[in-house]
């Protein structure tokens, strides 16, 4: 809807500030492009083109080159994400920027240091976790701030070679309204790291780990743990570890049932399962507790 309904055919002072309960009501981007047509600073066309956009769910940046999934977290629950490569720091500034208009916190992922530099030029309120590789833009002028979700994310990881893309995958699961700790060099190597820290594991709803060489780490915790599972297999490794294709087809015939697989590298990825879990789970709570509550109130009616 391009204008949200009023409650009231009249309008009144709100506050003594002399604004109208209609007008805090209306969307506020939508009056401004009006008054700016009835002020000649935008032309009736390119209002045309906006109201389009609106409507269709996308806006354009960078003259087309690069159209937003404004939708998304309606859609979703969780708002669209930039990837880094294959663009220059020009266009991951500027659609961060236009993401920041919608969303309170917006992400780019796999930004080298010197592409992160260069953005940062052009955005210094943009935060870059060298780690995870990631640019993170806070911003207070985002109509939509993602809400905490329920539940904790355990991320586990086999080796320090291993902990980019545990930390890629804790970021965006915090960015998505996760609670999330990690545990880092648990391999199967030195079993007891793991048994010692059990308790703070099968506490968590969802476990991710994250191992290369022979990726025997997640079929590991699954045996040991009644959340669900999601292995990220890594391309850490020597030779017969093909770049993380030996721990993938490793964590794809797990003995240990309930385990989820992403691709190699894939934080980004497993983060986004979890989440997912988490915010269904929630919503389904909540309508239990729901329908719960409406059925005690219709059987203690007279």
């Amino acid at each position: 809807m391009l204008l949200r309904r009023t409650t009231s055919s009249k309008t009144q002072a709100a506050g003594g500030n002399g604004v109208s309960a209609e007008s805090q009501l209306l969307d506020p981007e939508l009056l401004q492009l009006l008054r700016g047509v009835q002020a000649g600073a935008v032309s009736p066309e390119a209002a045309t083109l906006q109201l389009r956009e609106r409507s269709a769910g996308y806006e354009q940046v960078l003259e087309g080159e690069a159209k937003l999934d404004s939708w998304r977290a309606e859609r979703t629950g969780f708002p669209e994400v930039v990837f880094g490569p294959g663009k220059t720091p020009e266009q991951i500034a500027a659609i961060m920027r236009k993401m920041g208009s919608n969303e309170q916190v917006v992400m780019a992922t796999r930004v080298t240091p010197e592409v992160s530099e260069a953005v940062q030029a052009l955005l210094p309120e943009a935060e870059y976790n060298a780690q995870a590789r990631c640019l993170i833009l806070r911003t207070a002028q985002g109509r939509r701030k993602q809400r905490r979700l329920p539940g904790t994310v355990a991320v586990l990881s086999a080796g320090t070679a291993d902990e980019a893309v545990a930390e890629e995958c804790r970021l965006t699961a915090d960015v998505m309204g996760c609670y999330c700790f990690r545990l880092p060099d648990v391999s199967v190597d030195g079993l007891h790291r793991i048994l010692h820290n059990l308790p703070a594991v099968r506490a968590a709803d969802v476990v991710v780990v994250v191992a290369g060489t022979d990726g025997a780490l997640p079929a590991v915790v699954a045996g040991l743990v009644e959340a669900p599972v999601v292995a990220v297999p890594t391309s850490i490794g020597y030779g017969a570890a093909l770049q993380g294709l030996t721990p993938l087809l490793s964590a794809l015939t797990s003995s240990s049932p309930g385990v989820s697989v992403v691709n190699i590298d894939n934080g980004f990825g497993a983060a986004m399962v979890a989440a997912r879990i988490l915010r269904i789970a929630a919503t389904r709570t909540l309508k239990s507790v729901q329908a719960a509550t409406a059925a005690t109130a219709a059987s203690a009616a007279p």
